[in-house]
């Protein structure tokens, strides 16, 4: 007889009974092994939100976890060694072809027969989404280390449901031992081996627009931020908004960045028209028109980015944009007029119409003082059709964040002077480090935007030495670091610069180089302490780049190069304030 979980919120859940939407548990598990990091998080919650939460914001919006079923870890070791897969999975072979040969494996039997009993009532898209056992530990998030994958669901015959849905599952059961999360365990200092895999299956909260599903609002809020502007402090918190589905903000970094205790401050801009081109331009939905080509080892492989002409036409920015109204040089809120648009939520944060604000700020709390810590959650909204009432609010993830408090003091003396090899009012992080003796270095004059992915690759195999040499480094690029447009950054994976405890983004000229605070990539940075520098060309501290250029050279590629220095470095950040120095001997 297989063991049962230990999980002590477990006993607040029920086994699925193959009514998914119709049962009277709308939070269930399949299997008898453990609920993994994500799904175990949102257990943790889920007495908060449905005694304290529900009646205090009805009828305005409701709150609640979309309803879900997770599959436990044990059916995933079944799945393993029934099909003998652990050979393929540690092979080190490309991505492709792992995901390939878990798409030719069979499921255990006994979760075919409950996905099949899913699918035969369910017609609305379904996420499918990783919940590992490393998933959402303090130190160790694993933040978009494994895959999520949307399935439109849509099909008139249960046949097709079930084959999408089973190629869903054995998709995130295949990203536990895709590259990207073998880098990342290296910088754990955990093994592939060590890891186990539970898979969320959950309802995804939006409406069907035509040919696109898709929620009106996504959003991450976090109990701390690290870029206050204006009156906020960072005990404030940050929240991001954005429309469309929340791969958005987390993966693409794009979103309505603003302080609950400010709901109507703008985030600082120079011009209309530099606001203009910072706001959201593009939108993720699924896709449940016309299927597309038949790519089951694709993450993205049901899903779409469009344009705000879509959602013009779906009727989607009613409530949550505002028009530039060019002759009179002014943002107006709403849409009645005709001008581009500025995606910036103004009729629910700046009127009140629905009190979003207010449930964040005390969603916020419930969770910190049930986590015992510093926290980020996820959530979508749906809006009503009549003055945005009644809402759906789907609370999606909650996970610990780290904030260091030491208190750093950097003068305006130390800011400059023959020794520092750059400074900046614009840092992330908190402390002191002066144990960095290795530099790895974008060439500003061969760094071009054109070649940004192979400048990447290169990194890749830098950084791979130094994290096997156990030597933590200084990494300096241009542009936005993690960025998934490779004309505005360098694009890589966390795992890629998995071993830098300090990074430098030289920012390129024009708007939108800020480091987004609701990505998963600026998550799993905060989390691994590491300090952040954006040195802006206008600002008056930069670079000393001919003192870097004359230190001993390890080893040099076609864009990078790693210099070795005789003393370390000595590096401040003071995380209050915003400001950090790098010194040198």
């Amino acid at each position: 007889m297989r063991k049962r979980s230990y999980s002590p919120y477990r006993g607040n859940l029920k086994r699925f009974d193959r009514h998914f939407f119709d049962g009277k548990d709308k939070f269930t598990y399949i299997g008898f092994g453990e609920l993994g990091g994500k799904a175990h998080g949102l257990a943790h919650i889920k007495g908060i939100l449905e005694s304290n939460l529900k009646e205090q914001y009805a009828p305005d919006i409701e709150v609640e976890i979309p309803t879900l079923t997770v599959i436990t870890t044990d059916l995933f070791d079944q799945f393993m060694k029934q099909n003998d897969l652990y050979e393929i999975a540690y092979s080190g072979e490309r991505d492709d072809k792992i995901a390939l040969a878990f798409q030719q494996a069979d499921l255990p039997v006994q979760l075919v027969g409950d996905l099949r009993a899913l699918v035969q009532e369910v017609h609305s898209p379904l996420a499918v989404r990783s919940s590992s056992m490393l998933e959402d530990a303090m130190f160790e998030p694993f933040a978009s280390v494994y895959a999520t994958k949307m399935v439109p669901n849509n099909q008139p015959d249960a046949d097709s449901r079930f084959r999408r849905l089973v190629e869903a599952v054995k998709f995130v059961y295949a990203s536990t031992f895709f590259k990207s999360a073998g880098d990342y365990m290296k910088a754990t200092h955990h093994s592939t081996r060590d890891e186990k895999m539970a898979v969320i299956i959950q309802t995804v909260v939006g409406e069907r627009f035509g040919e696109r599903f898709y929620p009106h609002i996504s959003g991450v809020m976090r109990s701390y931020n690290f870029y206050p502007t204006g009156n906020a402090v960072p005990e404030d918190g940050v929240v991001d908004l954005a429309l469309g589905l929340g791969r958005i903000i987390v993966d693409d970094g794009v979103a309505w960045s603003y302080s609950p205790a400010y709901p109507r401050a703008n985030p600082p801009y120079k011009s209309i028209g530099d606001l203009l081109k910072q706001s959201q331009l593009k939108f993720w939905a699924i896709n449940i028109g016309k299927p597309p080509a038949y790519d089951p080892i694709n993450e993205t492989e049901h899903m779409r980015k469009y344009g705000l002409e879509e959602s013009e036409y779906d009727g989607t920015l009613r409530y949550i944009a505002s028009t530039y109204d060019p002759q009179d040089d002014r943002i107006t809120i709403g849409t009645n007029i005709k001008g581009p648009r500025l995606i910036d939520f103004a009729s629910i944060l700046k009127t009140n119409l629905l009190p979003l604000n207010d449930l964040l700020t005390t969603l916020l709390k419930a969770c910190e003082d049930t986590v015992g810590s510093m926290v980020e959650i996820e959530f979508a909204v749906k809006l009503g059709r009549e003055q945005c009432a009644p809402a759906k609010f789907g609370f999606l993830q909650v996970r610990p964040m780290v904030v260091t408090r030491a208190e750093v003091e950097i003068g305006d003396a130390e800011m400059t002077g023959d020794n520092v090899l750059l400074a900046s009012e614009t840092v992330l992080g908190n402390g002191v480090l002066d144990s960095i003796r290795d530099i790895v270095f974008v060439d500003q004059d061969r760094f071009d935007a054109t070649v940004t992915r192979d400048i990447a690759s290169e990194l890749e195999g830098v950084n791979r030495s130094l994290v096997d040499a156990k030597r933590p480094y200084l990494l300096i690029g241009l542009g936005r670091w993690g960025t998934t447009d490779p004309l505005a950054g360098i694009p890589v994976e966390f795992g890629q610069i998995s071993g830098s405890k300090v990074i430098v983004e030289l920012s390129l000229p024009g708007p939108g180089s800020a480091l987004s605070q609701g990505s998963h990539f600026f998550h799993n940075i905060t989390s691994f302490k590491i300090f952040y520098f954006s040195v802006h060309y206008w600002e008056d501290y930069g670079i000393d780049w001919k003192w870097l250029k004359e230190q001993k050279v390890v080893s040099e590629g076609k864009y990078i190069r790693h210099v070795e220095l005789p003393s370390p470095l000595r590096i401040k950040v003071d995380g209050r304030n915003g400001k950090g120095v790098i010194r040198h001997d």
